[in-house]
């Protein structure tokens, strides 16, 4: 199992926006945010579900962050 706690795309979304990214296009349910460093993320927008953790993972790596860096963001 894995030991962090689930997040939908909404709360990411405020997380990454913090740090400076903004949304840059959407292309269906895929929305792509980047930054003044270059450093692009996509974010898959499904309402109401959870983002799957190896996802979750990858986008935090896209956004140059560890986890627990991400993760303090969030309760923030």
């Amino acid at each position: 199992m894995s030991n962090f706690k689930s997040v939908k795309s909404k709360e990411f979304v405020k997380v990454i926006e913090k740090l400076g990214f903004y949304l840059d296009r959407q292309k269906g349910s895929h929305a792509i945010y980047k930054n003044n460093d270059g450093r692009r993320v996509v974010v898959p927008i499904h309402s109401g579900k959870d983002l799957k953790p190896g996802t979750l993972m990858g986008m935090i790596q896209d956004i140059g962050i560890n986890k627990e860096t991400f993760f303090e963001l969030l309760q923030k």
